[in-house]
């Protein structure tokens, strides 16, 4: 697949030195807000890796190649295009560069494309799961199965809340996908600090991650770790009225039959619209903390890993 794959140059000098850097996925420029606060937030998010130390890796496929390092034009594209850009999973890629097309990375083929340049930290802002009543639908998140085998490391602000949390840790148990939760015991549940569930391990530093990773890896112990960062409590959301807002997302949903790799942009974009756009803000705010986070991890894990 190398062949297929452009590395920015930045992004290579990095690797080369074994300098700290974190892959960016680009769903959220595309599918997860409007223009021009995608090409915003996809900046400031790449500035706030740069401001603690590592460098930035948005992730996408362009023209039918497989881009770590997107140019500004690229982001803007992205952006400017919006939703008309294909929303891709790891079932899309062959699709896509066969014939030569762009897509925004989901979670899952963040990952795979992350792997094949030598990335191992990655942010995101919630990863997918289980979809509500999917136990029946048997609807889950190709990010579930890209855990469980890609060897890099999701930092994210728990499994958007849209989903079944507890179905998707169980999904994680059964794969062996370690979870984790920075200075905290309880699952974030995205736009909230809680969610009535528990992450398996608490760790309190970047170091302490960094080096659970690297014993994880040295081990051969294949997939990646779920490493989650709760929402800073200034800007989390009212936990009953974020709920009821989602059920109302998902009712209407159901009712208008959207299902699969549509439904997650539609009920963001639903949720967004019955908050006020304060779902935005937070969504954006915990993308940043994310960012910051993962940067952290990954100057620490380069200095474990050389």
């Amino acid at each position: 697949m190398n062949s297929y794959l452009d590395i920015n140059p930045e992004v290579q000098h990095a690797l080369a030195e074994n300098r700290p850097i974190v892959a960016l996925e680009s769903t959220i420029i595309s599918h997860g807000m409007p223009y021009p606060k995608n090409m915003e937030t996809a900046l400031m998010v790449s500035k706030t890796v740069k401001d603690n130390n590592a460098v930035p890796a948005t992730i996408a496929i362009i023209n039918g190649r497989l881009k770590v390092g997107l140019t500004l034009a690229e982001i803007e594209l992205l952006a400017k295009e919006g939703k008309a850009i294909i929303k891709t999973s790891r079932r899309d890629m062959p699709y896509l560069i066969s014939q030569k097309l762009s897509g925004a990375t989901t979670v899952a083929s963040t990952m795979i494309i992350a792997q094949m340049a030598g990335v191992k930290i990655f942010a995101t802002g919630g990863i997918g799961g289980v979809h509500r009543g999917g136990a029946s639908t048997f609807d889950v998140s190709a990010d579930l199965q890209e855990l469980a085998k890609t060897n890099v490391a999701v930092v994210c602000a728990g499994a958007k809340a849209i989903l079944d949390l507890g179905l998707t840790l169980e999904y994680l148990e059964t794969n062996g996908v370690p979870v984790l939760g920075y200075k905290t015991k309880e699952l974030p549940a995205f736009y909230t600090r809680k969610s009535g569930f528990n992450v398996d391990y608490q760790i309190d530093s970047p170091q302490e991650i960094a080096r659970f990773l690297h014993a994880k890896w040295a081990m051969k112990l294949q997939g990646g770790v779920v490493i989650t960062n709760p929402i800073p409590e200034k800007y989390q959301m009212d936990y009953d009225s974020i709920m009821n807002t989602i059920k109302a997302a998902v009712k209407e949903a159901d009712k208008l039959g959207i299902k699969g790799k549509e439904s997650t942009p539609f009920l963001l974009e639903k949720i967004a619209a019955l908050t006020g756009g304060k779902s935005l803000e937070s969504n954006i705010k915990l993308v940043l903390n994310n960012a910051e986070l993962a940067a952290k991890i990954a100057c620490d894990y380069t200095s474990i890993a050389k």
